[in-house]
């Protein structure tokens, strides 16, 4: 039985047209370091943003130093706070009534995400999701010592909402590393969807329960694992 859906934020139940990952790949060029937005995504999808910074500066530029991380990501938090001033932020088509008819059913709704507790909280404001309203309670990278893919968010989640048994919570994202997590965590079920930075074919190399295309997609058979 379901008990708890831990639901990643951006491209899965938030559109932010990718803002994050577009101005983390800014920031990375203006670095110095020669790599794609279609890399960023792929290698920084789902992480803790400067984890993703410390992986992508591995992979395209070794030679970097730590001190080149430290300015790009000093450079990122910047841009991102000016990016999000003027930002409009939509729910995923479907969520709202997903988290609702949830929470009808007794099912946990818990956002979580590796942005900062300061970012996540703005893209809540700006879509008006409350608290006990909307969801139950918010996880993110700053409320933890180990970030996607070690379970630390969702225990967490678990922690807050008096779970017990991670074979009663389903981890659901658009990402790798959040089908990772859930795994890693030992969840009952790891979704993927296919809304957000990563296509099918890359959701599939994680070896989820299900790959849906669609928020309500979750509802027609979230009754018979619970």
């Amino acid at each position: 039985m379901i008990k708890l859906v831990v639901f990643d934020m951006a491209g899965t139940v938030v559109n932010e047209n990718n803002v994050v990952y577009k101005t983390l790949h800014q920031a990375i060029t203006g670095g110095g370091v020669d790599v794609s937005l279609h890399q960023v995504l792929a290698l920084g999808a789902g992480k803790e943003k400067f984890k993703a910074i410390v992986d992508i500066v591995n992979e395209f530029a070794p030679h970097h130093s730590g001190e080149t991380v430290n300015q790009i990501y000093s450079r990122f938090v910047t841009m991102l706070d000016q990016a999000y001033q003027d930002l409009a932020v939509t729910p995923i088509e479907g969520a709202e009534q997903l988290f609702q008819s949830l929470k009808q059913k007794g099912v946990f709704v818990v956002l979580n995400t590796g942005y900062k507790k300061e970012t996540a909280t703005q893209l809540l404001d700006k879509l008006g999701w409350t608290k006990g309203v909307t969801y139950d309670e918010l996880v993110t990278a700053s409320d933890v010592a180990s970030t996607r893919p070690q379970p630390d968010m969702i225990y967490h989640a678990m922690k807050l909402c008096g779970i017990t048994d991670a074979r009663t919570v389903l981890k659901i994202g658009d990402s790798i590393i959040d089908i990772e997590e859930g795994k890693n965590a030992g969840c009952a079920v790891t979704v993927g969807i296919t809304t957000g930075a990563h296509t099918r074919t890359q959701l599939e190399s994680a070896n989820p329960d299900y790959i849906i295309d669609r928020l309500p997609d979750l509802l027609t058979w979230i009754d018979e694992v619970r």
